[in-house]
Parts: C-alpha cells; sequence; structure tokens
C-alpha cells in the first residue's frame, strides 16, 4: 500500500471483514488490491542497488539465495530476474539487505 487513503480503506475493510460485513473471499481480493506492485529492474537499476548495499555481487546473491553468476547476468542483461528474485529485489529496494536476515 502506497499512500495514507488506501490504508484507510484497507483498514475500514479490515474492519468491516471482522463484524461480518465483508465475506472472506472480498476480503482476500482486497488484500491482493492492495499489494504494491512489483517493480520490474534494469541491468543498470539491479547494480545500481547492489552499489547502494555497498555488496559484492557474490554477497549479494548470497542474500538473494542465488549464484553470484546469476546476478553478473541480471547485471549485463542477459538474463532477467523474475518471480521470488523480483520480489526481493523489491524489498531490497524498499527495506535494505537487512530486511532479508
Amino acid at each position: 500500500m502506497t499512500s495514507r487513503l488506501l490504508k484507510t480503506l484497507h483498514q475500514t475493510a479490515e474492519d468491516f471483514a471482522a463484524i461480518g460485513l465483508i465475506d472472506t473471499q472480498t476480503m482476500r481480493e482486497f488484500d491482493v488490491a492492495c499489494l504494491p506492485p512489483v517493480k520490474v529492474y534494469t541491468a543498470q537499476e539491479i547494480k545500481r542497488l547492489r552499489l547502494h548495499c555497498r555488496a559484492s555481487q557474490s554477497v549479494f546473491a548470497a542474500y538473494l539465495n542465488t549464484s553470484p553468476s546469476t546476478v553478473q547476468k541480471w547485471e549485463r542483461g542477459d538474463k532477467h530476474p523474475n518471480g521470488p528474485s523480483l520480489k526481493l529485489l523489491n524489498l531490497v529496494e524498499r527495506k535494505g539487505l537487512e530486511a532479508l536476515v
């Protein structure tokens, strides 16, 4: 959730769900709609993020549970992160490497 308004709407929906005005399925759909979008990174953005974290490719890879060669390929643009790796990169950008410890 990125805005104060969206957070307030989500809290209201949770309150309605707690008293039975919103069913479980609707609340699940609302939860999914409130998730932040997953950013797709360019090779340069991945390298910039790693350097911002002051991590070598090996250390960055260890935090992301991937291989150093994968990070190298991402940074060259030969390969692109997807799925869980992309989600982890988003988390690192928002919260730092410490969020993965």
